[in-house]
């Protein structure tokens, strides 16, 4: 795109290219220390508990920063909410740069922790805006909501997914400390961009939400809440820990194909999630309904058992974790993203970083049950255990969908 391309934009649009700037820079950067971690850490012989360990302050710091991150979002403005996300981020790297000795438990989770607040701060930002850059007194707002909260959620996911590689290669040829390095100084560059180009009352409430309003009073929101908090524990209990640790001790694969494996599986998902509006309705002129989360969910309930039985029988166990975890990827690709627009569309305008903030709250709550899960469970009983409470996590999640208003919405041409 030239300059003067960019120049013609309009305002809302640009906002949006610099936000989603800011949220591809920084999912790199946590997709590559999420790899880091498990590998470097299995390679100093800690087990699979420990490991899990590693992101409990992580995971427990994103439930916090949701609830209070959309607070302060309403209160101060998205704009400052995702530069303190960039910043605190580009600081829990510069913390893990320090010599081997001291990356005790204790210290790496404290670093966790503050990259577990920076990452959903910044989440939380990226996602509110959208809602108040979409202009959806349009006759198509709903439609180009849908379309751009896809684009989003799956442009991250699969940068997530290159992050997870580059995790894998950067600890092949820099080591941890000077992988770390590198990152926290591109970062930083991002981040003294990101102040100058963001707007300064981006998401600001007309009014001064109180602390004890961060709780959703919505039954929609509540209900999507609680839906999202066990698909996402249903992902985590079996792929956080369990399956890259499966994959270097069962099949002997080392760093650089554990990394390049999960990256594909999250580049892949990525995809499939910023074209899901195709396979959801889009073609018959409507956007989803809380019937199409339903039975996206019922679909994906499946996947795992079935995997789980293939390692019971010993039948092809590494071709049926690969295609098992290629189709668990696209289909769960779908629900997530379902589940991302109906946040958006649920959400109030006025004030909507906290709803969206309580949502991604259950989000964080799903991935720490999921990650401490992932590490206990397979250390105790293996990966197969795994996938029989990632399928039980996913029927709850499929009976709660039941609940979800379950009217779509005509797209208008």
């Amino acid at each position: 795109m030239s300059i003067s391309s960019l120049k013609a934009l309009s305002p809302q649009v640009k906002q949006y290219l610099v936000i989603t700037g800011n949220y591809w820079a920084f999912t790199l950067t946590d997709g590559a220390l999420r790899m880091l971690v498990v590998l470097y850490f299995h390679q100093l012989g800690y087990s699979p508990l420990n490991i899990a360990m590693l992101f409990l302050f992580y995971e427990v710091f994103g439930v916090i920063t949701n609830l209070v991150g959309g607070w302060l979002g309403a209160r101060l403005g998205l704009n400052k909410t995702m530069n303190i996300g960039l910043g605190m981020q580009i600081i829990a790297l510069a913390m893990l740069a320090v010599p081997a000795e001291m990356l005790t438990v204790v210290y790496v989770m404290i670093a966790q922790a503050l990259s577990g607040i920076a990452k959903d701060l910044n989440k939380m930002s990226a996602k509110s805006s959208i809602k108040l850059l979409v202009p959806q007194e349009a006759k198509d707002g709903e439609a180009t909501l849908y379309k751009w909260v896809a684009i989003l959620t799956g442009s991250k996911n699969a940068l997530k997914g290159v992050g997870f590689f580059l995790g894998g290669l950067l600890l092949t040829l820099f080591e941890f400390k000077g992988a770390v390095i590198l990152m926290a100084s591109l970062l930083a560059l991002v981040w003294i961009f990101s102040l100058i180009m963001l707007k300064a009352d981006l998401g600001k409430a007309s009014y001064k939400p109180k602390f004890t309003e961060i709780f959703s009073k919505s039954p929609a929101i509540n209900t999507l809440s609680a839906a999202r908090m066990f698909l996402f524990g249903a992902r985590d209990v079996w792929f956080v820990v369990a399956l890259p640790v499966y994959l270097a001790v069962t099949f002997d694969w080392d760093h650089w194909w554990v990394g390049t494996f999960m990256a594909t599986w999250v580049i892949g998902y990525g995809i499939v999630q910023s074209i899901a509006p195709m396979f959801t309705g889009k073609s018959k002129g409507m956007v989803p309904s809380g019937k199409a989360a339903f039975m996206w969910a019922s679909y994906l309930t499946l996947i795992p058992a079935a995997i789980a039985l293939a390692l019971h029988y010993d039948f092809h166990i590494q071709i049926s974790i690969i295609i098992g975890l290629l189709i668990f990827g696209a289909v769960f690709a779908v629900n997530s993203s379902l589940h991302s627009y109906l946040i958006v569309s649920y959400a109030g305008k006025d004030g909507v970083s906290m709803d969206v903030g309580f949502y991604y709250m259950a989000n964080a709550m799903g991935r720490l049950i999921g990650t401490l899960l992932s590490g206990w469970v397979y250390q105790e009983h293996g990966l197969a255990a795994c996938l029989w409470i990632s399928s039980a996590f996913l029927a709850i999640a499929t009976l709660l969908s039941v609940k979800l208003p379950n009217v779509s919405q005509k797209i208008q041409h």
